[in-house]
């Protein structure tokens, strides 16, 4: 009877409707190696799986060229259909987000958010010259009239983004056919893209079926989520200044393990974000010349002056390190202080704790004993018995010395101290003569 429940639900089961599946990516920051790579995986996993949509949420200022084409290379070539949804409200999909929002089958937006200003930004140290800059926004331009022109959209209009950095508000891109809809949330979008004919990129025409779909968001993997984080310039730039204070407090201090162990680790974090992003060179050198600042300021009375040096120094290089103009990729006035006023002041003040300690003199062993002041204890003619730092010395000294008497140590040989009276009546021997060959070789061996 069970086989038979069995065999007669079969067909039931098989006539079910299938529940569309929605895979959403949000993006939110910089496009850079990271946000390619999280991009990618996601759309990899739902076309594994067979979804019925990609949707990329998107809220980006820009970001790296080469990111940004292996994502549009990755969507073009998807063969689960891509919406890119410039959301929330607020949002914008400026510079590299522009050229990806054209490149996807569905472009739409939230209201309040904007796209556009996609002219190409020169990263890194120097300048460069009108011809190249000619060519590589020639070159942008070129791109995003290919894009936009299998997908149906406003070359035209698409390329003023570029040649001349104009922005378009949601209405103004729909307007000029640069998007497809706009939607107020997620719920609107997919029911507006329900029964929705699409055109691929290869010019096949499909139709999407998204009635009551069930979204699942992708998340991101912990690395991947570490490494965006640190790929914050403000991070980076903390994590480098962490380095290398803990590298120094370590090489000041050998043996306390736990400062040299987290500031390799922290300055190796921080060169690895920076090797990723655009450094400005001088930036670089500015910070390493606040370093020196700081060196100086502890070895030299200079009454601040280098220390002020130092701070205007590393701020200034804070700023520059980053060299873009994107918005948020830059490291931010607030860090810059943040970061360079407590290192000045802990940088000086070990430096002059080792400086103190280097040129303090030495209390202990054979050395220590030197120019102690002690009491003799039997009369010294030339030897006897003194006491002096807390223990009781065979002493000698070629001035006759009656007991009780005061005496200083001038040298130490081996169990036995040379000594001299402290009396202003008896000049030391050092002063008018040379010391016994003993007491020179006692000198040496000190």
């Amino acid at each position: 009877m069970f086989c038979l429940l069995l065999l007669l639900s079969a067909p039931l089961r098989a006539q079910a409707p299938q529940v569309p599946q929605v895979m959403e990516i949000r993006v939110d920051g910089m496009i850079h190696p990271i946000s390619a790579e999280f991009v990618m995986a996601g759309m990899e996993q739902a076309i594994r799986r067979r979804m019925d949509l990609i949707l990329i949420q998107i809220n980006t200022p820009g970001g790296l060229d080469s990111s940004m084409r292996q994502i549009i290379e990755k969507i073009i070539n998807s063969p689960v259909p891509v919406a890119v949804y410039v959301a929330p409200s607020g949002s914008r999909a400026a510079s590299a987000g522009f050229f990806i929002l054209l490149s996807a089958d569905i472009a739409a937006m939230a209201p309040g958010t904007n796209t556009g200003a996609a002219h190409p930004v020169f990263i890194g140290a120097g300048e460069t010259d009108e011809t190249m800059k000619a060519k590589v926004a020639n070159d942008a331009a070129a791109y995003l009239r290919s894009i936009a022109g299998k997908r149906g959209r406003d070359v035209a209009l698409a390329e003023k983004g570029v040649t001349e950095s104009k922005s378009f508000t949601e209405s103004e891109a729909l307007e000029g056919k640069l998007i497809d809809m706009v939607a107020a949330d997620r719920s609107e979008l997919l029911q507006k893209l329900d029964g929705r004919e699409i055109t691929r990129f290869d010019g096949k025409k499909e139709t999407l079926h998204l009635e009551a779909a069930q979204v699942e968001i992708y998340a991101p993997s912990f690395r991947q989520n570490f490494l965006s984080k640190i790929l914050d310039p403000n991070i980076a730039f903390i994590l480098l200044i962490l380095g290398i204070l803990g590298l120094y407090v370590e090489f000041s201090n050998p043996g306390l393990i736990l400062p040299g162990v987290a500031g390799g680790i922290a300055l190796i974090l921080g060169l690895f974000a920076l090797s990723l992003l655009p450094v400005n060179w001088a930036g670089a050198a500015l910070i390493l010349l606040a370093i020196v600042f700081f060196v100086l300021e502890a070895k030299f009375v200079t009454h601040g002056i280098l220390a002020a040096g130092g701070v205007l120094s590393m701020v200034l290089g804070a700023l520059m390190l980053i060299n873009t103009r994107l918005p948020g990729g830059s490291i931010t006035l607030v860090t810059a202080l943040s970061v360079a006023l407590p290192f000045a002041a802990i940088t000086i003040f070990l430096l002059r704790l080792v400086i103190r300690a280097q040129a303090a003199k030495s209390v202990s062993g054979d050395v220590g004993m030197i120019g102690e002041i002690g009491k003799a204890e039997t009369a010294l003619v030339p030897e006897g018995k003194i006491f002096v730092h807390g223990e009781l010395w065979d002493a000698a000294s070629r001035i006759p010395v009656p007991a009780g008497a005061v005496v200083r140590v001038l040298a130490v040989e081996g169990l036995k101290l040379w000594v001299e009276p402290v009396s202003d009546s008896h000049p030391s021997p050092a002063q008018h003569e040379p010391r016994p060959e003993a007491d020179q070789h006692a000198s040496k061996g000190a």
